[in-house]
């Protein structure tokens, strides 16, 4: 039988320090008296400190939210008036849909009115207006908006700060990691420009779940606790229901097929339960995310939005290029785009059978996350936080981190220009500046794949099992030896050893 074992890493089992086993962390603290020395202090004898590393990244996540809220502090009145939501790029779907949504006039989202959003996103919406807007009723004096506002702010603060101690607890060797995602310029700019946030926070606690499978007494509990939890989240915003597949595929090379099978199922049934009451009872409402989905044509930064762009320098102006084209075929559009993602699944798949070791479940993930992206036809602004706790995750390297962060600030500022121009009836600079920011923007995370790639097919590179023996992340899967018809399969299709070179005797 094959084990899943490579000679463990000389550093599996220690503390991870990043100014000594990241390149760009390594060459940044040049700055400040270079990595940390052979006799610094050591956990142990850190004991007894209140600021120890998981509690400084817990302060830091606090910190950027709170000058998130500062940042988004200009549109919260809701008066918007001289396109102030634009100029100071502080546009919020929270507050426009409180007003949108008829959650100020006291409507029950689906009941009453149709919610453009997955189910429970809908309930989380109606949770929250609802007594807010019972509150203005008894005191006309208060802003509705604002409230409502700052109710969700202090909220999906409060998940994404649950999100960074879900990291910690999935990386105790590795602390700084969750740095990564408490300091990304991506949560100070768009952690409340809508309610990703529940769907992130939701994940992020399935993940945890499966994780804590591997050694607790309660197994079988946690493996449906994990399922519950993804379908919560992809109820909230589909995103989370993807990371099931990789926990599939890898359980299948693992031999562990059954485990898995429970976690999907126990995540479908969540989904069909959380969804069902409102299906039945308000189909239409229900149906109008289905339906804006399907009928909504190429949109702003996307892959396909540079093609259209393309489309108009090059070849003959007068004839309508193929991005074009597809722009007027939506039906088509949406089964190109539903057809290049499952194909890069496919390639995920294959790519997790036939790597020379298990890969890890978060590079996986984050590979099957970013290629939905990729491929889309819609890539909102606040989109980008679905990849941020996977590639913390999949590969906490500082450099490659911060090129696409840098990339994405980028290309929010250049939206915000795009949004402003659109609303002047004026642009604020030529249309190829917000194609190059969206060109990059979409470069980066391809990079980020190809590295990713690249770990998984060289596991010796990957920086968390420089840490940890195997996968953290795998749940019951973590240190499993391959199945046996894995074992025997790569032993059939091995390359035969090539033929010894005759050595001349002297």
């Amino acid at each position: 039988m094959s084990t899943q074992s490579t000679p463990t890493p000389e550093g599996a089992g220690s503390t991870d320090h990043p100014s000594r086993s990241d390149g760009f962390v390594r060459g940044a603290a040049e700055l400040i008296g270079g990595p940390l020395g052979d006799h610094a202090a050591t956990p142990t004898e850190l004991q007894g400190r209140f600021w120890t590393a998981a509690r400084i990244v817990l302060a830091l996540a606090c910190l950027t939210l709170a000058l998130h809220w500062v940042q988004k502090s200009p549109c919260q009145d809701g008066a918007w008036q001289n396109n102030v939501q634009y100029t100071r790029m502080c546009y919020t779907d929270v507050l426009a849909l409180y007003y949108a949504e008829g959650l100020n006039e006291g409507k029950v989202p689906y009941a009453d009115h149709p919610v453009e959003y997955p189910v429970l996103t809908g309930y989380f919406m109606g949770a929250l207006g609802l007594p807010v807007h019972a509150l203005g009723v008894n005191d006309p004096g208060i802003n509705q908006g604002q409230w409502f506002y700052n109710l969700n702010a202090l909220v999906l603060s409060a998940l994404a700060v649950a999100t960074v101690a879900t990291i910690l607890a999935l990386r105790r060797r590795r602390p700084w990691d969750a740095a990564l995602f408490a300091l990304a310029p991506a949560l100070f700019l768009t952690a409340t420009v809508n309610w990703d946030l529940l769907a992130i926070g939701l994940a992020a606690f399935g993940l945890l779940a499966w994780a804590r499978a591997a050694t607790s007494r309660h197994r079988a509990l946690l493996v449906v606790l994990a399922g519950i939890l993804l379908g919560l989240g992809g109820a909230a915003k589909m995103w989370p229901l993807f990371l099931l597949g990789p926990i599939l595929v890898l359980a299948v090379r693992a031999g562990r097929i059954a485990a898995a099978l429970v976690s999907v199922a126990a995540a479908v049934a969540t989904v069909v339960l959380v969804n069902l009451p409102v299906a039945i009872r308000y189909p239409e409402s229900w149906n109008r995310f289905f339906e804006l989905n399907t009928t909504r044509p190429i949109d702003w930064g996307t892959l396909w939005y540079v093609g259209r762009y393309l489309d108009g320098r090059i070849g003959n102006p007068a004839e309508q290029g193929p991005f074009e084209w597809l722009n007027n075929n939506i039906p088509t559009l949406n089964w190109v785009s539903y057809l290049l993602f499952g194909l890069a699944c496919v390639g995920v798949a294959a790519l997790a059978l036939l790597a020379p070791r298990r890969p890890r479940l978060a590079q996986l993930a984050f590979l099957v996350v970013a290629a939905f992206l990729i491929f889309s036809k819609v890539w909102s602004q606040q989109f980008v936080l679905w990849l941020l706790p996977l590639v913390v995750l999949a590969r906490p390297r500082w450099g490659a981190f911060l090129a696409w962060q840098v990339a994405e600030i980028g290309y929010f500022a250049a939206f915000y220009g795009e949004l402003l121009g659109t609303a002047n009836n004026r642009p604020v600079f030529p249309e190829g500046v917000f194609v190059l920011a969206a060109t990059l923007r979409l470069g980066t995370v391809v990079l980020l794949c190809v590295l990713v790639i690249q770990e998984i097919l060289h596991p010796e590179r990957d920086a968390v099992r420089r840490t940890y023996a195997d996968d953290p992340d795998g749940g019951v899967l973590d240190g499993a030896a391959d199945a046996p018809w894995h074992h025997r399969w790569r032993h059939r299709h091995r390359d035969p050893a090539p033929e010894p070179v005759p050595v001349a005797t002297i």
